[in-house]
């Protein structure tokens, strides 16, 4: 066994290990205080729902601003760097929060901490595109994404004991992982940038202008697409479902807390086990099958009264996520020009943030203007559309490529 380990641990390089780690700790950190930020600003701002998740709205869109740029100033100046400086900015936002008590101060704090997450998964993501070739990727970014989860998985259960306590030393400690992460990023990794995606005569407009390249990609934007509507349900149910559950049926923090425990757990134990048990089948057949999980879940919230019944939701979107997460991650890795990666990879990043400004808001509008259960059904509507986008990805499927351009 202890054999069969170390040769596991040889099939990587020194510098995944690292990543592997610090993400273990930085999300551990995280996971204290994020699934449980609407709760802390819909308590310290007594609004109504719809303006408290318009916060997160504010969050994504200058996130979304931010991986614009991103991409470009990856490709040009580098992985490293662009992580450091992500990882810092993004600790800082959560000690700064603590010190927030109106609207404003939320707003503007959100707002600015948006911008530092793309520049570190765009940099994080390109530099495991960089460390790995193209038939190694879908398992190392599996493995990367059960390291995260190693962290989501002690992080709520132990953010919802401390937070019964104090909000204040979840926020620290948010802070204090992503600084731990930095330093080590820091110390001891290297740059892992090829030569042969630097351009030392290409300026910043230049790199922009590689978007356009990226946009006119079809299929590579009909990935996009298709992850963004799996994303628009997820969104739904990690921003709004603990606000849901303790205003509607008095779960709190502590018990909510073992649902994204649950999860994590789930992607500890099973994400690598699937992502090979699925290698065999074609990209887009897996992520059609494995979106037909995310109508589910949300149908399972609207019918649920219970904690039992909340868990099983998010056990079933968490199958879902095993499914499409690390494979859609690597399909994107793939279709992306070796020195474009990073542009590629940041117009990928934005599905998340188109996700979470449209979401939550949309959920706060219908539960505030409609009643309770709309959000839910609004989720599963996604689902069902990023069936069909899949589908017809399916239909016109290129050979997944590595293109020097």
């Amino acid at each position: 066994m202890l054999y069969r380990l170390r040769q596991e641990f040889r099939r990587y390089p020194r510098q995944f290990w690292l990543m592997f780690v610090g993400m273990v700790i930085s999300t551990t950190g995280t996971t204290m205080i994020w699934p449980f930020l609407m709760i802390y600003a819909s308590e310290k701002l007594s609004l109504p729902l719809m303006a408290v998740a318009s916060l997160m709205t504010i969050n994504a869109v200058t996130g979304l601003i931010s991986s614009v740029f991103a991409g470009p100033v990856v490709d040009r100046a580098g992985r490293k760097g662009a992580m450091v400086v992500g990882l810092i900015g993004a600790g800082l936002g959560y000690f700064l929060l603590n010190q927030a008590h109106t609207y404003t101060a939320f707003a503007l704090i959100l707002g600015a901490s948006g911008m530092f997450g793309p520049i570190y998964r765009v940099g994080s993501d390109a530099m495991l595109a960089d460390l790995f070739p193209i038939e190694k990727r879908a398992d190392a970014f599996a493995l990367i994404r059960m390291g995260k989860n190693v962290g989501v998985a002690a992080g709520p259960a132990l953010g919802g004991f401390v937070l019964a306590r104090s909000y204040s030393l979840g926020l620290y400690g948010a802070a204090i992982g992503l600084s731990l992460y930095a330093l080590m990023l820091l110390l001891f990794a290297r740059e892992t940038i090829p030569p042969e995606a630097i351009n030392e005569k290409s300026g910043l407009k230049h790199q922009l202008r590689g978007y356009w390249t990226a946009l006119k990609d079809k299929p590579f934007m009909g990935l996009v697409g298709a992850f963004t509507l799996v994303q628009m349900t997820s969104a739904m149910i990690w921003v709004l479902l603990s606000v849901y559950v303790k205003t509607n049926y008095g779960i709190s923090e502590r018990l909510y807390g073992w649902l994204p425990t649950t999860n994590a757990l789930m992607v500890v134990f099973f994400q690598v086990w699937v992502t090979r048990k699925t290698r065999s089948y074609p990209s887009l057949a897996v992520m059609r099958w494995g979106a037909l999980f995310y109508i589910i879940a949300p149908l399972l919230v609207l019918v649920s009264s219970g904690f039992w019944g909340f868990w099983l939701a998010m056990v079933v979107m968490t199958m879902g996520e095993l499914v499409v997460v690390p494979r859609s991650s690597a399909y994107a890795a793939n279709l992306a020009p070796v020195d474009k990666r990073g542009r590629y990879l940041s117009l990928y990043g934005l599905t998340w943030n188109v996700a979470a400004g449209i979401s939550p808001v949309l959920g706060g509008f219908l539960t505030d203007a409609v009643g309770v259960g709309t959000p839910w059904l609004a989720a599963a509507v996604f689902g069902v559309m990023a069936v069909a986008a899949f589908w017809q990805l399916h239909g016109r499927k290129p050979a997944e490529r590595i293109v020097i351009s």
